[in-house]
């Protein structure tokens, strides 16, 4: 059969880990445990060097048979990071397969994502509960709210200010579970429209030159009062 060689998972990092290998598993009929040919690169942050090593170990042949697997997870990924990526993913060395897990896909740039399959998980893995994070600050008076905005758009250094945008961007999520939650129960377009804008702000807080704030105070605007 053919198959598509790079693939996107949208998911937490061992949940998407396992969706990849069950599926290396199912239709490459490859062996997971002590493989060399299956490499899996757990990152947090993933940097252009982090890319580079990837494209060089896609470049290798496999030690045995005829199919080599490379697993990449990030909870983020620069977008330099994903540009540095566009050409592995488009053309994979015969016998190569790519998985690039992320917690939403709304953080991947249009050029990254249109070179990869989106490999589905199951529905059950989509949280239908609201979060406290988000539910304190979906119910937050106006004060509050700018307050809780204000902390995750400054930092008394460069490592708190990526910390917090982390933050931002885990709140962003949490809050786009609980729009799709209630999309689900009332199929309105305004529901529709709000996951659209959520994926927009989110995406623009993968750019470490995003104004945090004005992102935040955007989307404090924009939130019904009925998601909680």
């Amino acid at each position: 059969m053919n198959y598509a060689h790079a693939f996107v998972i949208e998911a937490e990092a061992e949940e998407g880990i396992g969706v990849a290998e069950a599926w290396i598993t199912k239709e490459l009929g490859m062996s997971i445990k002590n493989n060399p040919d299956v490499v899996v690169l757990r990152h947090g942050l993933f940097s252009i060097a982090e890319a580079r090593n990837v494209t060089a170990l896609s470049q290798g042949s496999p030690f045995s048979g005829r199919s080599k697997v490379v697993i990449i997870t990030a909870h983020r990924a620069y977008h330099e990071a994903q540009n540095a990526l566009l050409k592995v993913f488009e053309e994979p060395p015969p016998g190569t397969y790519l998985f690039f897990i992320v917690p939403s896909l709304g953080g991947l740039l249009p050029t990254l994502r249109s070179r990869v399959q989106v490999l589905d998980t199951a529905p059950a893995t989509r949280r239908a509960d609201v979060s406290q994070r988000a539910k304190e600050f979906l119910t937050a008076g106006k004060e509050k709210r700018s307050a809780l905005i204000k902390k995750l758009a400054t930092g008394k250094d460069e490592e708190e200010r990526r910390a917090h945008r982390e933050e931002a961007i885990a709140l962003i999520t949490d809050i786009e579970t609980a729009t799709y939650a209630l999309w689900k129960k009332h199929p309105f377009p305004r529901y529709i429209e709000l996951l659209s804008d959520i994926a927009t702000v989110r995406s623009h807080l993968y750019d470490r030159s995003a104004p945090v704030r004005m992102i935040l105070e955007h989307l404090a605007l924009v939130l019904p009062k009925d998601l909680v």
